[in-house]
């Protein structure tokens, strides 16, 4: 009896070569993530995928392995805010800082009430006599070991955009946002606060202190600040007051620590990359600022 879908039967049929059966006789596929992460560069060497591609799909298996306290930003360096603070000050830290949404705490930094969203000092502003515990959103905590794969997950349910991680004694660890995470796919997510510039740049602030790009040249900042930072030594030459400042501290710098050179005092705001994006700088023999 003759078969009645001879299409399908067709469609069904192996058109692998002899030459190709045996090829993936000896080289099955990957049966490992590093493994899998080569056939990715293989495709790519080969134009199957795209450079952007193979990135994207290599951090969505190294985020598969990946934890909370892996991408958090480390408590200490924690931008938050005093609910028992003046207004001025509030609206100086979210100037300076520039971050969407804070941290509040009460009486001490490990008792965490409450996120306050940048936007909502505006209601604060035109009514002063709103209570700005008012205007806190619920604060969502998740241990260190909570995977990224399963925190995107809840991002995107709950529709919050930042996490309180906690560690194993319930301790405040550190925070992580979904820019965090979804940056361990994409790589950087530029925001408001990365402004472009081929040069870097330098902005006055209300402190009377300066936001200073990492990428500014070193003859800009000795022409701003009136200082002579030398772009060179005897093993290495620097461009930006960025690796300058990274080789004079001699580590990757994280965001709130701080170093002085030439009578300035250079305090790391924001952090891409592996490098500085944003410092604040005042004379050194003024009180500490806040960053």
């Amino acid at each position: 009896m003759s078969d009645p879908h001879p299409a399908r039967a067709s469609e069904k049929e192996d058109k692998r070569t002899f030459l190709q059966k045996i090829a993936e006789f000896i080289h099955p596929g990957p049966d490992s993530k590093a493994e899998l992460i080569e056939t990715l560069v293989d495709a790519e060497d080969n134009e199957v995928i795209g450079t952007e591609s193979r990135v994207m799909l290599e951090g969505v298996i190294r985020m598969a392995d990946m934890t909370a306290g892996d991408v958090m930003v480390a408590a200490p360096r924690m931008d938050m805010i005093n609910i028992a603070a003046p207004f001025d000050e509030l609206l100086h830290l979210v100037i300076d800082t520039a971050h969407s949404r804070f941290p509040v705490y009460e009486n001490e930094r490990e008792n965490i009430i409450g996120i306050l969203l940048a936007k909502d000092l505006l209601k604060l502003q035109r009514a002063p006599e709103l209570n700005i515990r008012a205007l806190l959103r619920p604060a969502v905590f998740v241990p260190e070991t909570k995977g990224l794969n399963d925190l995107l997950r809840e991002f995107r349910g709950n529709r919050n955009h930042l996490a309180i991680v906690i560690d194993e004694f319930g301790r405040v660890a550190g925070l992580i946002t979904i820019e965090d995470v979804l940056e361990q796919i994409v790589g950087e997510i530029e925001d408001e606060f990365d402004i472009e510039a081929d040069e870097g740049d330098i902005f006055g602030l209300a402190d009377h202190t300066y936001r200073v790009s990492g990428d500014t040249s070193i003859e800009r900042v000795n022409e701003a600040f009136g200082v002579t930072l030398s772009r060179s030594d005897a093993e290495n030459q620097f461009d930006t007051i960025g690796g300058l400042i990274a080789h004079e501290m001699g580590h990757v710098p994280k965001r709130g620590e701080l170093h002085e050179l030439a009578g300035l005092r250079f305090v790391v705001l924001h952090t891409k990359g592996g490098a500085v994006r944003w410092f604040k700088v005042s004379p050194a023999d003024r009180a500490r600022p806040t960053a």
